[in-house]
C-alpha cells in the first residue's frame, strides 16, 4: 500500500464518520425536535451534509483505488444539495398555509394577497426601510 492509499483511506474514514455523525444527528432531529418548523431543518441541513459526506468519499475511492472518476455520485451529490433546499422551501410554504390566516402576514403593499399573479399588478422592489428615505 503506497502512502497516498493511505492517506486516502484515512480521508475516506473521516468522510464516513463525519457523514454517520451528520445523518444520526438530522435523523435525530427529525424525531424529536418539538414544532414542524424545527423539525424541518435536521433532514435538509444535518443529514444532507450526512449523505453528501457518504458520497464524496466514495468518488475519492474509486478515484485512488479503481483509477477512475465516478460521475455518479457527483451527480447524486448536486441533486441532493440542489433539490433539498427546494424541499425545505415546498414544506415550510405549505405549514404557513395550514397554520397562517390572512391577518398573521404582513401586508404585501401592492394590494393583493401573498402568492398570486395578476399581470395588471407592478412589482414592488424591496428595500429596508434605513435605505430610503422617508417620504
Amino acid at each position: 500500500m503506497t502512502g497516498v492509499e493511505q492517506i486516502a483511506e484515512y480521508v475516506i474514514a473521516g468522510l464516513l464518520v463525519f457523514g454517520g455523525i451528520f445523518a444520526v444527528i438530522g435523523s435525530f432531529g427529525l424525531l424529536k425536535l418539538p414544532q414542524m418548523m424545527q423539525r424541518l431543518h435536521a433532514p435538509t441541513k444535518a443529514a444532507t451534509l450526512g449523505v453528501g459526506s457518504a458520497l464524496i468519499a466514495s468518488m475519492i475511492y474509486f478515484l485512488v483505488f479503481e483509477g477512475k472518476i465516478s460521475w455518479h455520485e457527483l451527480l447524486i451529490t448536486l441533486f441532493l444539495f440542489l433539490t433539498a433546499p427546494i424541499t425545505a422551501t415546498f414544506i415550510a410554504k405549505a405549514q404557513m398555509h395550514r397554520t397562517l390566516t390572512k391577518d398573521d402576514v404582513p401586508p404585501t403593499g401592492v394590494g393583493t394577497e401573498w402568492a398570486t399573479f395578476d399581470p395588471n399588478v407592478t412589482s414592488v422592489d424591496p428595500y429596508l426601510l434605513n435605505d430610503r428615505d422617508p417620504v
